[in-house]
């Protein structure tokens, strides 16, 4: 699927530095600019029966990855991939509409244009009897399984306790490295 952009990236991210992201924002945080890929693969439905996308060799790289862990009786749902940088300014508005500070909403979400969703690399994963989007993820077969095995699969867990970007421990957030 190829991506037609109407409207720069760099115009998202001028409207993200003017409802209040510091401006330093990726130097602080340690995080650099990201681009959109060209051309996005379809992964399968997320747990909303949405369909979702990353970039075509992630793409094929969690298949891989999906295929051996349900081989191992694991099963690794989408819970959400590739974002655009416009999609991400949607949801820093909306945050700020529901009356959430600038620093609570940089603490769980990356600002637009340094989200690693934007790649078509990153997703966020769930299993069957655990809610999506929460640190219980760490304590399920899932989790345990890919701590192990993602690596194989050029996966790695991008938001560890602690991790140097500021950016909330994210057991469910896993990246694709060529």
């Amino acid at each position: 699927m190829s991506r037609p952009s109407p409207t720069p990236p760099d115009d998202f991210v001028a409207l993200a530095f003017s409802l209040g992201v510091p401006r330093d924002y990726g130097r602080v945080r340690g995080l650099r600019r990201v681009r959109e890929p060209e051309r996005l693969a379809a992964i399968g439905r997320d747990t909303q029966g949405r369909e979702q996308y990353l970039a075509p060799r992630a793409a094929r790289a969690w298949a891989r990855m999906r295929e051996a862990a349900m081989r191992a009786g694991v099963e690794l749902e989408i819970v959400s991939a590739f974002r655009g940088i416009e999609y991400q300014l949607g949801i820093l508005r909306r945050k700020l509409e529901r009356g959430q500070t600038m620093d609570e909403i940089l603490r769980v979400s990356a600002a637009p244009g340094y989200s690693e969703h934007h790649t078509g690399r990153a997703l966020d994963i769930t299993t069957p009897g655990y809610a999506a989007l929460e640190e219980e993820f760490e304590r399920s077969l899932a989790f345990a399984w890919l701590r192990k095995n993602a690596k194989s699969y050029k996966f790695s867990l991008s938001y560890p306790r602690g991790n140097r970007h500021g950016i909330v421990y994210e057991p469910w957030h896993w990246c694709w490295h060529a």
